[in-house]
């Protein structure tokens, strides 16, 4: 079975899609209509800009959205997904993808994520550390015996979790994790406590925005990252993507439970190749591949 994945936050490239928007008038007409929506022009930022331009939370959530979602309209005639994902920031561009979401309501809510996650950031300063080489269950032990908000925030394959929380939190339990034998325990250059309590303001707000937009069935079940299964109901789709802004992305799991469904094969669309070497962490047998410019 073939299953889409898409990307999230730390995969923007200075250039991505500007192949797309010089040679595929559907990508240009869907760019365009971006920088209207948006009220700027992210395709200069996207094309021309700095890393620093697109490191901004409010371009680089939108600008990966974008290259995702308009690769997947461009390559349509072989797109025909049996199971899609994405990790965090990507589950909009997978529902997008899938039909559960129109182009312009996917663009509008993931610029307010954006914006109420840039917000939530700025009321509480705090950070994320990537631990490498324990077992999850020690991490989350870890996490929970320290008294400050620290918690797993993204299970990406088995040996690495990113862990979540305000700087004393995360000093303390990197130095602990040290002690207990991490490979690494590096702190991030985020924001913030992404997919942490810490985001709680952005989740508040964005609830009330996803309630009030259509959502569809989508043309196959959305694996979703809140606890890493699939969905088609629109109701409940909703309601995974309320809670996933404070709520740990379980992107091992979600690929545990696509190849028990069924899933031999993952296309990885958008920039970058993050997910297809966290797959092949995953389970190493798995066919994947990239798409990240026009076919």
């Amino acid at each position: 079975m073939k299953a889409y994945v898409f990307p999230g936050q730390g995969a923007q490239y200075v250039g991505m899609g500007q192949d797309l928007y010089e040679n595929h008038p559907l990508a240009k007409e869907l760019f365009e209509k971006a920088n209207e929506i948006l009220g700027f022009r992210i395709t200069d930022l996207m094309f021309e800009g700095t890393d620093e331009d697109l490191k901004q939370t409010k371009v680089t959530q939108p600008a990966i959205f974008l290259h995702s979602v308009i690769l997947a309209k461009t390559i349509e005639q072989s797109f025909s997904p049996e199971m899609v994902a994405g990790h965090s920031l990507g589950e909009f561009s997978a529902l997008v993808a899938a039909g559960a979401l129109s182009f312009e309501d996917g663009l509008k809510l993931v610029s307010q994520r954006a914006m109420a996650m840039q917000k939530a950031c700025e009321m509480q300063p705090s950070t994320m550390a990537a631990i490498v080489g324990l077992e999850d269950s020690v991490v989350e032990e870890v996490c929970q015996s320290i008294d400050e908000i620290v918690v797993p925030a993204n299970y990406n394959c088995p040996g690495q979790l990113v862990i979540s929380g305000t700087f004393e939190g995360i000093d303390k339990a990197c130095e602990i994790l040290t002690e207990k034998g991490a490979k690494r325990a590096l702190k991030l250059s985020v924001g913030g406590a992404f997919h942490s309590p810490l985001m709680e303001p952005a989740r508040a707000e964005l609830a009330e925005s996803i309630n009030n937009t259509a959502f569809n069935t989508p043309v196959c079940p959305v694996y979703q990252n809140v606890d890493a299964k699939p969905y088609t109901d629109p109701e409940k789709i909703k309601a995974n993507l309320i809670s996933q802004l404070t709520a740990p992305v379980k992107w091992t799991q979600t690929i545990h439970n696509m190849l028990a469904d069924g899933a031999d094969h993952f296309t990885e669309i958008g920039p970058g190749k993050v997910l297809q070497g966290l797959i092949k962490k995953i389970d190493r047998k798995v066919t994947t591949e990239g798409i990240n410019k026009l076919q």
